[in-house]
Order: C-alpha cells, then structure tokens, then sequence
C-alpha cells in the first residue's frame, strides 16, 4: 500500500459536496415543514426498524471504535505527531480542553446530568425501581453512557482527519480518511459521497442537540419567569440563538468559539463546585469512586449487552439513540477537533481527548445525578422524580430548586446552555463549511452564515415534526450511512501508520544522521560552526547558493538516470526542496528551511559577540533544518560545503528506497 504525500490544490469551494448537500438539507425540510404529522410518522417508522434489525451493528461498531482509539494510543503508533515531526500544539492544553469539551458534550450534559439517572433510577431496564440496587444501575448506565464509548467516537474521527490533514497535506474532510483505500478516487463521486453523508450527519447531530437545548432553556425560563412552555417561545428562542451563534461565527474561531468555549468551561466548574459544596460533600467524592469502579468493572458487559434474553423497548430509547447520536455528532465533533489538534502526538491527543473529558463528564453526572437520586431515595422528594418523568427538560431545575440561592444558580444554568448553544451551533456551521469547502475555513462570511441558517432551520423543522422523538430519529438514522464510511476509514489509518511507522524505522537506522557532514572536517572548523549564531540573512545566501546548488546537480543526475525530479526556492529564498517523483509510490522530498531558534550557552555568547556586532543584543539564530515529508530531523546544515550537503542528499534518498523496498 502506498500513501501520496502531497497536498493536493482545491478550489475554494466544493460544489459537488455543496450543492447536493444544500439540496437534499432543503428538500428534507421542506418536506417535513410542509407535512410535520406525516414526517413525525415517517421518523417514527424508521427509527422502529432501525432498533429492531440494527442493533447489534451500532453495538459492533461503537465497540470497534473503543478498542481501536486504545490501541492507536497504546501501541508504537503513538508517538507519530499529527502534523510535522516539528510541529507544535497550536492552543494550550486549557484552551483545547475547554474547546472540544464545549463541543462535545455541554447541551447534553446540562440536559441529563439530572434527568438520566433519575429515569434509570425510577425506570431501569430490568428489576425494580426506586431501590438502593436501582440507584447504583442507574450511575452505572449513565456512565456507560457518557463515558469512554462516546469520547472515543469523536476521537477516533477527529485523529484520522488531523493526521492525513496536517501529516499528509490532504484536504481536512472526511474523504481523506479513504486515501490509503482508494487513492485519488476520493476526489471524485465517491469522495463526494462520504462528504455529503457527514454534512447531513453533523448537521441532524447538531440540531438534535440545539433541540434538547432549547426546550431546556424554554423550561427554565417558565420555572423561573413563568415564560410560557410552547412551540412558539421555542421558535423564538432558535431564531434568537442562531443569530447570536451567527455573531460568533462572524468573529471566527479564536475570538468566537474559543473565547466563549473558555468562559463555558468556567461557569461550568463553578457550577460543579457550587453543587458540590452545598450537597453532601464527602458522600459525592465516594460516590463518585465507587461509580467509577463499577463502570470499568462492567464495561465489556455493558458493551455487548443487547438484552437478547429479556428483550425491552429501553434499549433502542436510550444506548442505540445515544450510539447514533454520538456517531453522528462524530463528523462534526470530530473535524471541529481536529481542526484544533495540529501537533499533538497521537498518544496525547487520544488520552487527551479521552480521559480528560470523560473524567470530567463522570465527575458531572455523580455531583448530579447521585445528588438527585439521594433527595428521592433518602430524603423523600418523591415530587423531583415524578417532575422529571413527566419532562425531562425540567429536571435540572426543579433539582438547583433544593439548594440556597436556587434562582442564582438557575440563571446560570441558563447562562451555560445558551453559550453552550451557540458554540455547538457556531462550531456545527464551521466544520459543515469545511466539509463544503475542500476542508478550508478561510471562506467568504455569506457562506459561512448560511450554514449557520440551515443547522438552526434543522433544529425548529424537526421540533415542529416530531419534537424530541423526530430529533432523536434523525440522529439515530443520520449515522448510518456515516458509519459505514468510518469503519473504512479505520482500516486505511490503520494501513497509513503501518506505512508511516515503517518510514521512521527506516529513518531511524543505525547510520541515520548527518554523517556525510561536517564531521569530516578539522575539530577547529567544527568548534567554530558550533559557536557561529547566523542571522536570518546568512542562512537564506547559504541556502540560495549551496544548497540549490546542492539539489540542481543532484536532480540533473537522477534526471539523467529516467527519474522525475525539480528544485524549488521560496520566493523569499529561505526554503529549497527537492522533489522526486516516483509515479505510484511514495514520492521523495527533501527540503532544507530556515529555522528560528533561542541562542544556547547565552553567557559564552555574550561574550562572543564582542567580536561580532552583528550577534550583540539579539535574542536567538537561525539554522538551515533538514526536512522530509513527515517534518524536520533536527539538524543544522550552515557551514556545510557543497559536497557535504550532496552525501547527505544521498544518504536520505537511500534510506527512502528502503523504505520502498520494504513496503513492497
């Protein structure tokens, strides 16, 4: 199997994939608006024959997804960045948190943290409700829920598009993901295919939450303000919220998404510290142990468990809709994350994006959910769970009603569930933007803000058809299709690591390293190179003269020899890269970039530069880096010769046929 590693040029925007999603969206809708009783039927009919036959695939693929992010973490995959070998975090760990958290789970969060464990607690699956044994079902299933199954979903998307996006150069869509299967056939109707099944997938996944959000908020402003509880405050509420998420998106990602992101995640820990501080302190903190304990302990049952043998309508309400629910939140999700994630190794990013959240999303439903559960089960408060049975959405304020300042904190409810609103909306409408436009977000405003319009359009058509249930039909059903591009997807990363793992072993063979170079020379020259801090300027005439130089003759020989190869120089001469073309296998690429870095031993260079004015005062050098195709090797060419830069030309090509030869 072989990987092409360059990026390949793309219009602005992808009218295929832009077209036919925006056609089929419209057609959908406008069907379901025209005919909401009809729709809801239909939504029901589909969602009935989806739990009765497909079950076991979303329970298959679910698991899949689980095992394969572990492995991906665990094994000698890890340590491959997603990005350059060079490459950097482009945010801090705070702000990445708070970013894909905010995406990932906060509507759902706000909405269940109460009212899942109360429903399980009341209505478990099997046995009776209401008990002791109920009550620790009920943490169980929400956790199972909530926990690894759904973080590893957005993670596994999120890494094969970050990797073949920032690793490979390819465009950051989903079609990618099926470059090492099909090749350049992704560009054409296939590739279209996968983009437009995730455009419909992020986009009923996001509306099904801007559905729970908005009855959530609805609901308390009723409990608080006695605003009416109808379809019309409803509307209002999506046509507000969608024009406040559109000023978000307005702003872009760092002074929109992020910023909000940030503040979200704080209100959000002042909640939880708020709640566990008032509530029964010590009791959540065990609780939240022992919930954890008997999550792992259960978690390959749970995984499997279809109830085949006592057969309920539970499942299909709750682990399949959650499933599809995660997978089609998964493209969105997923691409939003990834977005953000140049330069993290797979490791990191994998841990990262699983165990922080889900500790975190755990932690939630304890403080909560046990918290409510122990006002029915200890205290009596027979009224919250009879509240919650008959609206869900009502649950977490009805709960906050128990504690002081409850009207504080049910303003600040509302506060998070509105901002996580727009940032899931503002966030849905960028990555359906670049899915539209060859991976791209750089596109004009007009575009950006009419898929803002079409997720908020989503989100009241399938409210007005069906309400809650049609949301929850569109998300089960959207992922269908989808995950059958996604299991595809995961095994050709799986092939692309075989082949990027084979590239570093080959790299890093006993003889790899700059041999050829300046070693060769005088322990008095070597001394001087070491203690030489070169200015941008020296390095871009080394580079424009004997590196080209360099490349020219190492190219008219290979040239001359029936291979395809050229030399290209940046405009701003501080780049030359030589290209080999290898038709159908893995092309060669040798580039050497100027590089800025802080001085070492800054003392000795100090008093150095008094016989260099040129180094006196500044704050770092400039080396001539050695790049291939996965990113830098890390080491200096300035003050090589000509000769020196041609043996070490040799040594990489040579090591790239071996690599070809083992790839055969």
């Amino acid at each position: 199997m072989t990987l092409k590693l360059e990026a390949k040029q793309q219009a602005p925007i992808d009218r295929p994939v832009f077209y036919t999603a925006a056609v089929l969206l419209v057609v959908f809708l406008g069907s379901a608006a025209a005919a909401p009783k009809a729709a809801g039927e239909f939504f029901s009919y589909i969602q009935n024959g989806i739990v009765a036959n497909a079950s076991w695939y979303y329970v298959l693929v679910v698991a899949i997804i689980l095992v394969s992010s572990v492995l991906i973490a665990v094994t000698r995959y890890g340590d491959i960045k997603l990005g350059p070998d060079h490459a950097e975090p482009d945010y801090s760990l705070v702000s990445w948190f708070a970013m894909l958290f905010a995406a990932g789970m906060g509507i759902g969060l706000m909405f269940f943290g109460v009212a899942e464990p109360v429903m399980h607690f009341l209505e478990p699956p099997n046995g009776e409700g209401g008990t002791v044994a109920a009550a620790q079902e009920a943490m169980k299933l929400t956790f199972f829920h909530w926990g690894l199954h759904a973080w590893a979903t957005y993670a596994i998307v999120a890494v094969i598009l970050a990797y073949f996006g920032y690793r490979h150069g390819l465009p950051l869509t989903l079609r990618s993901a099926l470059y090492p299967l099909f090749g350049e056939r992704i560009y054409g109707p296939l590739g279209t295919a996968v983009d437009v099944f995730a455009i419909l997938s992020t986009t009923f996944g996001v509306a099904t939450s801007l559905g729970f959000g908005v009855e959530q908020i609805n609901s308390g402003l009723n409990f608080l303000f006695g605003v009416p509880k109808s379809v019309g405050v409803q509307i209002g509420l999506i046509v507000l919220t969608t024009a406040l998420a559109t000023i978000s998106v307005v702003m872009g990602l760092d002074a929109g998404i992020k910023r909000l992101s940030e503040i979200n995640i704080v209100l959000a820990v002042l909640l939880l510290i708020g709640v566990l501080a008032l509530g029964p302190t010590v009791y959540l903190l065990q609780m939240f142990m022992q919930n954890t304990g008997d999550y792992m302990a259960d978690l390959v049952g749970k995984t499997f468990n279809l109830y085949a043998y006592q057969p309920t309508d539970w499942l299909g309400g709750w682990t399949i809709f959650y499933w599809g629910w995660w997978i089609s939140w998964a493209p969105f999700v997923g691409l939003f994350i990834a977005r953000i994630s140049r330069g993290r190794t797979l490791r990191e990013f994998v841990f990262g994006a699983l165990a922080g959240p889900a500790l975190f999303t755990l932690l939630w439903m304890t403080v909560f959910g046990n918290s409510a559960i122990g006002l029915i089960l200890d205290q009596g408060m027979v009224d919250l769970g009879a509240a919650v049975q008959q609206d869900e959405s009502v649950a977490l304020f009805r709960f906050l009603e128990s504690f002081p300042l409850s009207e504080a904190l049910s303003l600040l409810a509302i506060a998070m569930v509105l901002v996580f609103f727009i940032t899931s909306a503002d966030s849905g409408a960028m990555v359906l933007n670049m899915l539209s436009s060859n991976g791209r977000d750089d596109t004009p405003l007009p575009r950006r803000i009419f898929w803002m319009v079409i997720i908020g359009a989503s989100a009241l058509v399938l409210l007005l058809a069906g309400g809650l249930s049609a949301l929850q039909t569109a998300a089960i059903a959207s992922a269908l299709p989808f995950s059958l591009a996604l299991m595809l997807a995961i095994w050709g990363f799986v092939r692309a690591l075989s082949v990027d793992h084979a590239k570093r072993q080959t790299l890093s063979m006993a003889n790899v390293g700059p041999a050829g170079g300046p070693k060769s020379s005088s322990w008095k020259v070597r001394l001087q190179n070491l203690l030489y801090y070169p200015d941008a300027a020296d390095v871009c005439e080394f580079i424009e003269h004997t590196v080209v130089d360099a490349m020219q003759e190492f190219a008219r020989e290979l040239t001359a020899n029936g291979l395809a190869a050229h030399v290209e120089l940046s405009p701003a001469k501080d780049q030359a890269t030589l290209n080999v073309m290898h038709g159908d296998e893995v092309d060669f690429q040798y580039q050497v970039a100027t590089r800025h870095h802080l001085k070492p031993l800054q003392a000795l260079v100090e008093q150095a530069s008094e016989d260099n004015d040129d180094n006196s005062g500044t704050s770092g050098y400039y080396r001539a880096e050695v790049h291939l195709n996965e990113g830098s090797l890390d080491y200096d060419l300035m003050g090589w010769s000509r000769e020196q830069v041609l043996h070490d030309l040799l040594e990489q090509y040579e090591k790239h046929l071996h690599f070809l030869h083992v790839m055969r």
